[in-house]
């Protein structure tokens, strides 16, 4: 788990501090103003993902496996050499000195990956004095080009005025101030910012014992070449490759004659952006001392090594690994001996192809020259491109996220708004044909519904009028009419009483003897009698309606 955590702390630092691949968007940022990208580059911004690893350092160091080690320096040491050698082809000054901050990143990754905690913190602020000088001094440079350009269209436009020429001054051609090309010459015109840039150069370069650059990076060799030799190579070469870009960019930019008439015109930058130069200047010279090595002959010891002691002690009395503890040593001095040969070795090659016979108006770069007399123009045109890393991004990353979002815009108006339409559709099919239904057989049963109530209640009313109270006054109407005929029979005369008691015990006899003897048609009898019984009922009725 604590690989994992370690390599992803790392892939931050590999994306804020321009390590390769993710190097490509630091060149760019060269465009920027120079005192912001003294700032920026040099101390600030960039620096933050080494810091990051600095201040996760014990993270990294106390994985047993070390594969995470392996990773930083292998990536660090890859990305020191991979922008040197692309710096060699720039010929924009503070483009070159972009690619050089990127190489100088790498030796500060490089550094922690092997372990050497206290070289790469060193390294990282010694950096920041020397690189903020250089591209302070490379606006300087571009300012006096500028002010160049213009006091010569000055002077263009007095000298048409001087023939009697009414016209409007002719613009001049487009031109590049950045451009080294357009330059040469300058140490004459622009001395103070000559001498600085000079020395900020070469405490980038690793000149010896003068420079802060010399002592921070002395340290990262030394410790490189015991616990990595692959490591210490591969940064030698890079050594050599920054010594060699560097001083062609002073011999292109300050040496010999000027090779455009704006060059002839540059004039030295105004005190206030000339004494910060002297200012860093000093720093870059004086701020090694506060690092030299107890153990260094001669010098050693004079100059109590505090960094080491400050920056050291956070990480020695955490980590006992023999791998991360950077204990003092006794001085070896191969390493030191083989990088400086390194380093002075690209110095004196890049004055032997720059500054002994310097360029001329014109000239086609000479390392571009050599190249193409031996068929390897294409690999100068690789390097000026910086291996078409853009280009490569352009078509794979940035095209390939134009290409998904365009899919999945088609599939967002194509397939999700299809869908969305078609079930908008499908529900305004649903409501008409809700609304059909609704008008159309809903209503239809509710009205018919309606109509069977109103029949239903029409036919109870005519039962409840004609069958229920017809019963009812029926009933009446008998029980009047019988009462009305029973009442005759009350005469008051005892002989008519008997005779109706004779005939109601001869009417019983007969029953008894009818049902005795006609049992089979008990049933036929009875219902004669109640015809007979029903019909004298209603003939008594109508009679009484009659005379009533």
């Amino acid at each position: 788990m604590a690989t994992v955590i370690a390599l992803l702390l790392f892939g931050g630092t590999v994306a804020k501090s321009a390590q390769f691949p993710l190097h490509v968007w630091l060149p760019d940022t060269a465009e920027g103003p120079s005192p912001a990208l003294a700032l920026i580059h040099a101390a600030t911004m960039v620096s933050a993902g080494v810091f990051l690893i600095i201040r996760t350092f014990p993270i990294f160091a106390a994985v047993e496996s070390g594969v995470q080690m392996t990773v930083v320096a292998a990536i660090g040491a890859f990305t020191a050499i991979f922008s040197s050698i692309i710096a060699i082809a720039q010929n924009d000054i503070k483009r070159v000195l972009a690619f050089s901050t990127i190489s100088q990143l790498g030796y500060m990754v490089a550094a922690l990956g092997i372990g050497a905690y206290v070289a790469g913190a060193f390294h990282l602020i010694t950096h920041a004095f020397f690189k903020a000088l250089l591209f302070l001094g490379s606006g300087s440079v571009i300012h006096g080009m500028e002010h160049g350009r213009r006091e010569l269209r000055i002077a263009n436009c007095e000298s048409q005025t001087h023939v009697g020429t009414h016209s409007p001054c002719s613009p001049l051609e487009e031109f590049n101030p950045n451009d080294m090309l357009n330059m040469g010459g300058l140490a004459k015109r622009m001395p103070r910012t000559f001498w600085t840039f000079l020395t900020g150069g070469l405490a980038l370069s690793g000149f010896p014992l003068v420079t802060a650059g010399f002592w921070s990076k002395d340290q990262i060799m030394a410790q490189a070449y015991e616990r990595s030799p692959v490591v210490f190579w591969v940064l030698a070469a890079a050594a050599g490759l920054t010594a060699f870009y560097t001083m062609r960019q002073v011999c292109m930019t300050f040496f010999g004659q000027p090779r455009t008439q704006v060059a002839e015109h540059a004039p030295e930058s105004v005190p206030s952006m000339t004494v910060p130069l002297i200012i860093l200047a000093i720093f870059t010279v004086g701020l090694g001392w506060a690092g030299i090595p107890t153990h260094f002959p001669v010098i050693g010891g004079i100059i109590p090594n505090w960094f080491h002691h400050f920056i050291g002690q956070t990480i020695e009395t955490t980590i006992e690994t023999g791998h991360a503890t950077e204990a003092a040593h006794g001085f070896v001095w191969e390493p030191p001996a083989l990088w400086v040969i390194f380093a002075l070795g690209g110095l004196a090659l890049g004055w032997l192809v720059y500054g002994w016979k310097p360029m001329r108006a014109g000239e086609t770069d000479r390392v571009e020259a050599a190249m193409r007399k031996v068929w390897l123009g294409w690999l100068y045109a690789c390097l000026r491109d910086c291996f078409y890393f853009d280009e490569i991004y352009q078509a794979t990353f940035v095209r390939g996220s134009i290409l998904l979002a365009d899919l999945f815009y088609a599939f967002d108006h194509g397939a999700v708004d299809g869908l969305v339409n078609l079930i908008g559709r499908f529900g305004r099919a649903i409501s008409r044909v809700s609304d059909w239904l609704d008008a159309h057989v809903v209503d239809a049963l509710v009205k018919l519904a309606g109509r069977v109530g109103r029949g239903l209640s029409d036919a109870s009313a005519f039962l409840d009028l004609h069958v229920v109270d017809g019963a009812v006054n029926g009933v009446g109407v008998v029980v009047r009419a019988g009462g009305r005929d029973i009442r005759r029979l009350q005469t008051g005369r005892i002989q008519n009483y008997l005779l109706w008691v004779s005939v109601a015990m001869l009417a019983l006899v007969l029953a008894f003897l009818i049902i005795l003897f006609l049992q089979e048609y008990l049933y036929q009898i009875s219902l004669a009698v109640l015809a007979l019984v029903v019909t004298l009922l209603v003939i008594s009725v109508l009679r009484s309606r009659k005379f009533s």
